[in-house]
């Protein structure tokens, strides 16, 4: 491919097996180019909720609209100016446990994984404006288990709600929805506990289901529709992959792997944290492939050849790990 000048980028990160009152995660700029890391914003909020291994923790999902730029904790979005000052925050009865979270228009789309729910926000009326839940039922776990080997998966139930209103859903999280994408007239929703991609019709008095999309992993982040297939971090096999629309591989990327003796806190259980998970997913003119992984660390890859073409450390403590991934669309110094 003809050489391009790679961008700066902006990420968030989650530290895991961290004490109240220590930094657990925060928000980064990367320039693959000169090969640097600066933090703009360390998240050390006393009021977190600590139940869990870790879903109330750190910030999430990123996304712009105009000169502002969003970013996602558990049941909140802070608002932010190009220059990363704060400028506000929203919330909703219905998010909880907030992944991952991208704009279309002037709607921010979110995940809503305490809930099951893909909610819509309206940017210029600055209100909540639909939802949608896929919400697994009892039978689940043993239509999952049959799908193993009849190669079925499990249908979530599906109904559109007003994230306003009293009728939505009471908190649960079956599916772990953790992505968010929408593209032409639809919002693609996917969770480590889906196997498929989901697309959700947004035509207003749409009466269409949400339709299966693509066959996916189960354990998969980041799942969105890409050219004419599907791209993904295979978090349990340390890869991003590039496949088509039935789960088939096309392009698969290795992510960055380090011994074990230059790891901080690599003594830690790894449901709690490990190296090389593979997490927070973006993409430079459909030609280059830039994810994240642990500990803290940015990789870009050339999609044709799936040769690394840069990749910057953040930290060497495993328990930080990339979440949001986007390339920083302003120009010029942040202060």
């Amino acid at each position: 491919m003809t050489a391009v000048r790679l961008p700066r980028l902006i990420c968030s990160s989650v530290i895991r097996s961290v004490h109240q009152g220590e930094s657990h995660g925060g928000v980064y700029l990367v320039d693959l180019h000169a090969g640097t890391a600066e933090r703009m914003i360390d998240w050390s909020d006393d009021a977190i909720d600590w139940e869990g291994r870790g879903g109330d923790r750190g910030l999430r999902g990123i996304a712009f609209h105009d000169d502002k730029v969003y970013l996602a904790a558990s049941d909140e979005v802070f608002v932010y100016d190009r220059d990363l000052r704060q400028a506000g925050s929203f919330r909703n009865r219905y998010l909880k446990h907030c992944h991952e979270i991208n704009v279309s228009g002037d709607r921010l789309y979110l995940a809503s994984t305490g809930y099951d729910s893909v909610l819509e926000y309206d940017l210029t009326a600055q209100t909540f404006s639909r939802a949608w839940m896929l919400r697994y039922g009892p039978s689940a776990k043993l239509v999952k288990r049959l799908g193993q080997a009849i190669e079925r998966r499990p249908r979530p139930r599906y109904r559109q709600y007003d994230p306003t209103g009293d009728d939505g859903p009471g908190p649960a999280d079956t599916t772990h929805i953790n992505n968010v994408w929408p593209h032409e007239g639809a919002v693609y929703a996917c969770g480590t506990r889906l196997g498929t991609i989901w697309k959700i019709p947004l035509s207003e008095g749409s009466s269409a289901r949400a339709s299966a999309f693509a066959t996916v992993p189960y354990g998969t982040h980041n799942a969105r529709p890409f050219r004419d297939g599907v791209l993904f971090n295979h978090t349990a096999s340390d890869h991003i992959v590039y496949a088509d629309r039935s789960g088939v591989t096309r392009a698969s990327f290795a992510l960055p792997d380090y011994p074990r003796e230059e790891l901080e806190h690599a003594d830690l259980p790894g449901d709690l944290a490990r190296p090389t998970f593979g997490r927070g997913l973006t993409v430079l003119d459909d030609a280059i492939v830039i994810g994240g992984s642990s500990p803290a660390t940015v990789t870009a890859f050339d999609l044709e050849t799936t040769d690394r073409l840069a990749s910057v450390t953040i930290t060497m403590d495993v328990r930080n790990a990339v979440h949001g991934l986007e390339v920083w669309p302003f120009d010029g110094p942040v202060p």
